[in-house]
Order: C-alpha cells, then sequence, then structure tokens
C-alpha cells in the first residue's frame, strides 16, 4: 500500500461551497474517469488513502464531509442530518465540472451516496458502498419523540468539548479501541486532531454525535433504494453479514441491478489487509 499510494500521491483539495470550507485528498490525473469517494462517520478522506492509489485510471477525489477532518463546521443553528451534506458535494463535483461521475462510500458514506444517487441518478454512472447502506428505519409514529430527542440533545452538544489527548499515540490507541488497526487508526487519526492548550483533540464536531431530527420510515428508504436504476456494487464485511442481514437483503430485493459480494475482515476491510482485493473488485466492476 505504501508502495502504491507513492505512484500516486495524494493532494490536499480545498472547496468554498454556500460559505463552508470543503477539504479533501485526489489522487490521479484531472483527465482519468472522475470517482467521488465519500467516508464514514467520524471518518475523514484519508480513509481511502489505502484504496485510492490503487484504483488505477480514475482520478479519486475524497471529501472531508462537514463537520470532520479538516472540513468547516456548520453554523450552531444547523443540522447533522445524512441528507445536509448533500448540497455541498453537489456544489464540489459541480466546481469541477463533472456532469457525471462514479460514486463510492464508506458506511455513513455509502448510505448518503445512496440517497444523492437515488436523488440524481443521471449523475451516477456506477455506485459501490462498502459495508453499508441505508439507515435503521423508523415507524412513522416515532417521529414525536425522535423529534424530542434532537431538541433535548442539541444544547448540550454545542456546548460540548471535545475529548483531549495527552499524545498522538494515546490518540490512536482510541481509534485501535474499535477495531482498527493500528496503521489505518494512524492515518484517521492524523487528519482529524489539533492542538490544543491541554494536548490534542478531535476537530470533528461535537453534534455529529447528537441524535438526528428526523429519521426514514421503511417506505421512504424502500423508494430510496428503488431509485437506484445504475449499476451498484455493494461489498459487505464478512464479520458483519451475519449482524446485518436486513442489508444484504435489501440489496437484492430493491435494487434491480446490485451485486452483492462479501469481503473477509471488519467494518474497515478496505484499510486493511483487504484493501488490494477490493481495489481490484471495485476496478473490475467500474471497467
Amino acid at each position: 500500500m505504501i508502495q502504491a499510494e507513492s505512484a500516486r500521491p495524494a493532494r490536499a483539495r480545498r472547496f468554498e461551497v454556500h460559505g463552508l470550507g470543503i477539504s479533501g485528498l485526489s489522487w490521479g490525473d484531472p483527465g482519468e474517469a472522475p470517482l467521488l469517494a465519500l467516508h464514514g462517520w467520524l471518518d475523514n478522506a484519508a480513509s481511502f488513502a489505502c484504496l485510492a492509489p490503487l484504483l488505477q485510471g480514475h482520478h479519486v477525489l475524497a471529501l472531508d464531509l462537514t463537520g470532520h477532518g479538516q472540513s468547516d463546521w456548520r453554523s450552531a443553528d444547523a443540522s447533522y442530518q445524512i441528507w445536509d451534506d448533500l448540497p455541498e458535494v453537489l456544489g464540489v463535483v459541480d466546481a469541477l465540472g463533472w456532469d457525471s461521475f462514479n460514486l463510492i462510500g464508506h458506511s455513513r458514506g455509502a448510505i448518503i451516496s445512496t440517497m444523492l444517487a437515488s436523488s440524481f441518478p443521471e449523475r451516477v454512472q456506477k455506485l459501490v458502498m462498502l459495508d453499508a447502506l441505508s439507515p435503521g428505519p423508523v415507524m412513522a409514529e416515532q417521529f414525536p419523540q425522535q423529534l424530542r430527542k434532537a431538541l433535548l440533545e442539541k444544547p448540550a452538544f454545542l456546548g460540548r468539548s471535545n475529548r483531549v489527548f495527552p499524545s498522538m499515540e494515546s490518540a490512536i490507541d482510541s481509534r485501535c479501541r474499535t477495531g482498527l488497526s493500528r496503521a489505518a487508526a494512524e492515518l484517521l487519526v492524523r487528519r482529524s486532531i489539533r492542538g490544543c492548550q491541554s494536548g490534542l483533540t478531535w476537530t470533528t464536531d461535537p453534534r455529529l454525535h447528537g441524535a438526528s431530527a428526523v429519521k426514514l420510515t421503511d417506505g421512504q428508504i424502500r423508494a430510496v433504494l428503488l431509485g437506484l436504476d445504475m449499476p451498484t456494487l455493494l461489498l459487505a464485511a464478512q464479520t458483519n453479514v451475519g449482524r446485518m442481514p436486513d442489508m444484504v437483503q435489501q440489496a437484492k430485493e430493491y435494487i434491480p441491478s446490485a451485486l452483492v459480494e462479501e469481503v473477509v475482515g471488519g467494518h474497515h476491510f478496505h484499510m486493511e489487509s483487504a484493501t488490494a482485493d477490493v481495489a481490484q473488485r471495485i476496478l473490475a466492476f467500474l471497467s
């Protein structure tokens, strides 16, 4: 992976969309096939630092979604619903002149990708989802309780500070405890941490931990998935398939063009030992 990355080094990117600074990393040449990559919850663009260099023939752009990595936080009156990133994502691809592009998302980024692809199917040539498909549904009758929870939590998270670490090593240790390998954890941590008076702290907006005011119902999720008429690949972590059978079932039932494959490893398989295998599968799918 180190050799591949040196062959296709990452370039820092920065965009201004709707008054927000959106950072990212890109690999490859602008003349190659455009491929947009969206990371998971509390991760950042470095989530694709192992995979992107292997995707030869593609100009890969991985964004730090708002409130993550080196991108700006949303204003105090705003929220972090899964669809709130879509205007800025579209603003970035418009700024690049990408009328259509391939799209890859991991975890929360995969869920955001399905919403983008379903809303603008004419712009997404092919869709790749890494170990996620849709959010868990909430019954329509639960809307008042969900809204109440979000309203009660917002003031608390607006005033909350992120955890402080005495060293980079201790910050990396904290991510390793979630199941990441040390190499993968270090990639993510170094892009999501900054110095503070007492040591080091996350750049991530604490509000990302708060409840969403609105959750999609079963019918809304089904409508999103039925709208995916482009070739679609779902790569599911072998360790998660048994725990999330609905993900595979939904893909097969609601996405007409879905190709579903299992990958050895955990939730971040695209950053660990299966990276080369994942790259080969994606390249074969996109070709």
